[in-house]
C-alpha cells in the first residue's frame, strides 16, 4: 500500500475529499513508498494535551489556564481521539466529566511533567507502507532556558505505556522540537534560521550539516529557511509555527504587520518578502495568506507574543487562537476560512496561554491515523 501525503491511497475518497484534507494542486497525487513527513492536515488519529498542574509555571493561574485546555479538548475530543498526559490523570478526567467533555474519544496517561508544551516534547510521526514511526528527538527547554528533564522523558513513557502505536526511533542525539518545523507533505520542510542555528542547539553543527541531517532523517527533498521574523516575548528562538504555516501545498498563512510605527514591522516585512520569493515544487510562487498581528499584549510591561498562525489543523476543523480582539480575531477566522474551506474554524480564548508566552499549536501535537488507539 502507498501513501498520498501521508495517508493511505484509499483514503481519499474523491478528489473533493482530497482537495479538503490535502490541498487545491492535485499535481502533487503522487505515491509516496518511502518514508513521509506528513503534512498537518493528514488524517490525524488524535490529539496529544500535556496538562498543566501546580507543579508547573501555571500554579499561579491553575483554574484559568485548566478552563482553555478543557475548551481546547471539548472541540478535539468531540471530532477525533485526545490523549491528555498529566502525573495525576484522574484529577483531569474529573474536570473533563463535570465540563461534559465526550470521554469515549479521551484516553489518559500518568506521567511526570515539568510543563505543557505538548507540540514541543511530542513525538514527531514519520509514515511509510510499514505504518508510523515516532521519532524521539531531544527537548532541552527551548535552548536550555528552562527545565526539561521530565518532559524530554515522555514520548518514551507514552510508547513504554502503549499509548502510542508504531516503531519508537531514537533520535536524542539531535535537538529538535515540533514547532520549529512546518513540513508540506511531499518533501518541503519550513524551518527558521534563528531557532535551528541557535548555537545552544545543536550548536556542534553548521547549517550545512543541519540541512543535510534533516534531509535524511525526514526524507525531504528541501529545506526552506527564513532569515527573518521574530514576535517579541517569544522564548523559542523565533518557532516557525508562530511565524509562517502550510495551509496546503501551495499555500502559506503567515504574520503580516501593518504598523509602521510597530517594532515588528520592519522584520515581518522582510520575512513577507522571502517567502514571497520561495517557489513550491512545481516552481511557482506559493498563495500567500497575511494574517493580521494582534494589537500588542502587554504583562509587567512585557509584550507577550501573540500570535493568529499558531492555529492547530483538525480532521473536519482548525482551532485557532483568540485574543479577546474583535475585529482582529474575526479577521483571522475570515483568512482561516480561506485557507480551509472545507472545515470548520473555531476560535479558542487563548488569552491564558499567552501570559506564558506559548499559544494554542504550541500546547498540542497531533498524531497520523493509527498512531493513538482507541
Amino acid at each position: 500500500m502507498g501513501y498520498v501525503l501521508g495517508m493511505p491511497l484509499e483514503g481519499a475518497a474523491n478528489e473533493q475529499d482530497y482537495q479538503v484534507r490535502f490541498g487545491k494542486n492535485m499535481s502533487y497525487q503522487v505515491e509516496m513508498r518511502a518514508p513521509v513527513l506528513p503534512a498537518e492536515w493528514a488524517l490525524q488519529s488524535g490529539i496529544q494535551l500535556t496538562w498543566p498542574h501546580e507543579q508547573t509555571d501555571w500554579a499561579y493561574m491553575l483554574d484559568e489556564v485548566e478552563d482553555c485546555f478543557t475548551r481546547i479538548a471539548r472541540e478535539v475530543a468531540q471530532r477525533q481521539q485526545l490523549l491528555i498526559v498529566h502525573p495525576h490523570p484522574e484529577q483531569v478526567k474529573r474536570k473533563l466529566e463535570q465540563a461534559n467533555v465526550y470521554l469515549n474519544n479521551v484516553s489518559f496517561v500518568a506521567c511526570d511533567t515539568n510543563d505543557t508544551w505538548a507540540r514541543d516534547h511530542g513525538a514527531i510521526t514519520m509514515l511509510d507502507v510499514n505504518g508510523p514511526s515516532l521519532l524521539d528527538f531531544t527537548f532541552n527547554g527551548w535552548g536550555l532556558k528552562f527545565a526539561a528533564d521530565k518532559d524530554n522523558l515522555i514520548t518514551r513513557q507514552l510508547v513504554k505505556a502503549r499509548a502510542l502505536n508504531g516503531a519508537y526511533v531514537n533520535r536524542l542525539g539531535f535537538v529538535l522540537e515540533g514547532g520549529s518545523i512546518e513540513s508540506d507533505g511531499v518533501g518541503t520542510l519550513l524551518t527558521t534560521s534563528r531557532c535551528l542555528l541557535s548555537p545552544n542547539r545543536n550548536g556542534q553543527m553548521n547549517r550545512a550539516e543541519i540541512e543535510e541531517y534533516l534531509c535524511s532523517v525526514f526524507h525531504l527533498q528541501r529545506v526552506l529557511w527564513l532569515e527573518h521574523g521574530y514576535l517579541a516575548g517569544d522564548d523559542t528562538d523565533s518557532h516557525i509555527d508562530t511565524l509562517a504555516r502550510f495551509c496546503d501545498a501551495d499555500t502559506l498563512a503567515y504574520v503580516k504587520c501593518y504598523d509602521t510605527e510597530d517594532e515588528h514591522y520592519e522584520e515581518l516585512s522582510q520575512m513577507e518578502a522571502e517567502l514571497q520569493s520561495f517557489r513550491n515544487l512545481a516552481g511557482e510562487p506559493y498563495n500567500l495568506l497575511p494574517l493580521p498581528l494582534p494589537d500588542p499584549i502587554v504583562e509587567n510591561g512585557e509584550r507577550l507574543p501573540a500570535t493568529y498562525a499558531n492555529f492547530l489543523i483538525l480532521n473536519d476543523a482548525v482551532l485557532y487562537p483568540t485574543y479577546a480582539q474583535a475585529d482582529k480575531d474575526a479577521e483571522a477566522g475570515k483568512i482561516l476560512k480561506e485557507a480551509f474551506p472545507g472545515r470548520d474554524i473555531v476560535g479558542i480564548d487563548c488569552c491564558p496561554l499567552i501570559r506564558q508566552h506559548g499559544s494554542l499549536h504550541c500546547v498540542t501535537m497531533q498524531y497520523p491515523a493509527g498512531v493513538i488507539k482507541r
